[in-house]
């Protein structure tokens, strides 16, 4: 049993994972932290992590990143307790930080935790070691509802990078080619962002190449399937020795 301090019990992601922990015999939310506290829960929640008397094995967040600091200062006062990371938009001195701390902390973080889409980083990785070489042009389209701010998704940013990883020479990013005029290069990754309505997230990546395109794509329906990552990462990370952790390691 994985005994789980959830942090931002309250949002949107947080009832969802409540939700999802209460249908499965192997975790349970023992506390929950935030400033309000769901009308429903069957956990103690506090407004502040000092304030937790409960024993877990591992804290998980859905919030924000101005929280960084704290949640890692109690993941330690915890005796290094392990911290799975789910939030996105963190600065790049923040991901020093969390490099910095998973000396001594175990941690999760990625961009997304669907397992889903883990898969298709997978696939991607050795469709681009391939396809590159053959000429192929390469184009990320990402599609998220009318609210996200961000663009484009860390998702299709993360894909990016594990194209480039798996290349022998890197490729540039280009965001907009409305002021160029000009034939596409070969050496860039071009990546495209939609925005309306309430599509939960949508990633495709495009190999294309002469008389014939290869598209690899991963659709999301609800936000549940990034709960269920989360689950399964808590699960994974739980006993685990320090060191900063993907969703690859995760998912094996």
């Amino acid at each position: 049993m994985t005994r789980i301090i959830m942090n931002g019990c309250s949002g949107h992601m947080g009832r969802v994972i409540t939700e999802l922990v209460a249908e499965d015999p192997d975790a349970r939310i023992v506390a929950g932290v935030d400033l309000v506290a769901p009308k429903d829960a069957d956990f103690p929640v506090y407004p502040s992590f000092e304030e937790v008397k409960e024993e877990a094995d591992v804290l998980v967040d859905f919030s924000t990143p101005k929280i960084l600091s704290k949640l890692i200062a109690e993941a330690k006062r915890r005796g290094n307790m392990p911290l799975v990371l789910c939030t996105t938009g963190y600065t790049k001195e923040q991901i020093e930080e969390i490099t910095e701390a998973s000396k001594e902390l175990p941690i999760v973080r990625s961009a997304n935790m669907s397992l889903g889409v883990n898969v298709l980083i997978r696939l991607v990785q050795e469709a681009a070691k391939t396809l590159a070489a053959e000429g192929f042009d390469i184009e990320i389209v990402e599609k998220h509802h009318r609210l996200k701010k961000d663009a484009p998704s860390g998702t299709a940013l993360a894909i990016a990078d594990a194209i480039n990883e798996a290349l022998p020479e890197a490729k540039e990013y280009v965001f907009d080619r409305s002021q160029r005029s000009e034939p596409r290069p070969k050496n860039e990754i071009g990546l495209s962002a939609v925005r309306g309505g309430t599509i939960v997230g949508d990633h495709d990546v495009i190999f294309a190449g002469t008389d014939e395109v290869i598209t690899i794509s991963h659709m999301a329906y609800s936000k549940a399937i990034f709960g269920k990552g989360a689950i399964v990462a808590a699960k994974f990370l739980a006993g685990q020795k320090p060191g900063l952790y993907t969703m690859k390691d995760v998912i094996g």
